[in-house]
This record gives C-alpha cells, structure tokens and sequence, in this order.
C-alpha cells in the first residue's frame, strides 16, 4: 500500500461542493461553548456533504480564528444558519416535515445501531451543550431520540465525536452516495 498524494484526492473545489447533491441531514448545535468542536462539526458536515448546521445559543459562528482552526476552510463550503432559540428552529424543520432527533441520554432513548430511517426522509440530529447536554424543552419537542451506546466509565463523549459517529452511522443507512 501506499499513502495517496493530496493531488489525488479528487477533493471537490468551493464551487463544485456547493453545487453537488447533499446528504439529507441537517444538524443543529445549541449552546456549543468550544469554538474547537464547532470547527470539528464543520469538518464532518463537509466530509459528508452535509446540508445545513444551524448554531444555536450561545453556540459561536464564523469567520472565527479558532473555529477555522479546526474547520480548515469547511465554514465556506457548508451551509450555516444562526438562530439564537432552538426550540424555534425545531418547531420550522418539523413542519417542513423534517424528521427531528436529539442525541441524548434519556428514557426510552433508541440505540445508534437499532435507529432506522426512512431513505425518502430528511433529518435534523439535535445536539446539546458539552456539559449539560441538549435541553429538556428540546428533547421534549424532537421527534425521537438517539442514544450511542457506551461500555466504560464515562457514559459521555465529545460532541463532536458524537456527531462524527451518528452522521456517519446514518450516512450508511441512507446508502449515501446513490
């Protein structure tokens, strides 16, 4: 084996990501204090051609050094929104019919691996603040929740690592790319 060159990547040009089919999946980080996992965030929505990210809260937006940091250029070719209320953004996605899904721990939470999706649907994945997760009122009015099964001690990961994991998990499901 041998470890590719960059220039054979065949990595998508500003112009051609932007114009490119998207993988029906938004996501939307409230209350997000680390510009670092913002940043991280943007990477994977760009990795996966992600829609949208709406940034809630006090969740921070670019152009901002340190989310760039981390995002290396993915803050120009992913599509962001700011809303300062989440429980307003979820409440517009629902009636476009967008399936909702906070990614949380609470009862009757359905696992990662058991979650099925429906391929003719969009969904929005909910994700909340890194110490005190997404809030009740937000989990209240999504439309189901996603738990990622953990072994060890913690029972608490990385937002986003959390995000790279449900996003590619639901990637596979979809069968992205067709």
């Amino acid at each position: 084996m041998r470890k590719l060159e960059n220039s054979e990547l065949e990595r998508k040009s500003i112009a051609d990501f932007k114009k490119s089919k998207k993988t029906p999946i938004l996501l939307i980080l409230d209350d997000i204090r680390s510009l670092h996992n913002i940043g991280s965030v943007f990477r994977t929505a760009d990795a996966f051609l992600i829609e949208k990210i709406y940034l809630c809260g006090i969740t921070a937006t670019p152009p901002n050094k340190e989310i760039h940091k981390t995002a290396l250029g993915a803050t120009e070719t992913v599509t962001w929104e700011y809303h300062e209320n989440i429980l307003e953004v979820i409440e517009t996605l629902k009636k476009e019919n967008i399936i909702t899904v906070a990614v949380e721990q609470v009862e009757n939470a359905v696992f990662l691996q058991d979650f099925q999706i429906e391929k003719s649907k969009k969904y929005a994945l909910v994700f909340g603040n890194e110490v005190f997760g997404v809030s009740q009122e937000a989990v209240a009015i999504c439309d189901g929740v996603i738990e990622i099964p953990q072994l060890g001690t913690k029972h608490s990961l990385n937002i986003s690592v959390s995000t790279g994991i449900v996003v590619w998990d639901l990637f596979q499901k979809m069968n992205w790319p067709e």
